[in-house]
């Protein structure tokens, strides 16, 4: 078993931010000595998250709206009250979405559904610098 890390850099606008960041993870397999294995993709932060999604206008602006409806930026968030930060919502959104994904891959290619992406939100409430580790496991 092999295992290499690797970093993407990301700069954000923040509030709920989306980034497409699937050439980038299929571009580190691409350039890694293993052919088959998982990558593990994991955001350091507490505000932001990564999952997949089809990214495509519609279904990015459905996914920016559901987390309005279900946690919104105008509430009272204690974290708020303690740190007057205002992004209270921005770390309950990051804890419910989750910081990391595992995606097999084989030949050096990510299983993906043909219709499949790899996605960053960034759910701060002010544009950030964001890094993304790659840990790729495999032989």
């Amino acid at each position: 078993m092999n295992v290499i890390t690797r970093e993407i850099y990301i700069e954000t606008r923040g509030d709920c931010d989306i980034i497409d960041i699937t050439p980038d993870v299929a571009s580190a397999l691409e350039k890694s000595e293993i052919d088959s294995g998982t990558v593990t993709v994991f955001i350091t932060g507490s505000t932001a998250g990564v999952t997949t999604v089809e990214y495509e206008p519609g279904l990015v602006q459905d996914l920016k709206n559901a987390f309005d409806r279900i946690i919104p930026q105008n509430m009272n968030y204690n974290h708020d009250m303690r740190w007057h930060d205002g992004n209270g919502h921005a770390h309950v959104r990051a804890s419910l979405l989750g910081a990391s994904l595992v995606v097999p891959f084989n030949n050096r290619k990510m299983e993906l559904g043909t219709w499949q992406q790899i996605i960053v939100m960034d759910f701060d409430n002010r544009p950030r610098k964001r890094n993304i580790l790659l840990q790729i496991m495999g032989e």
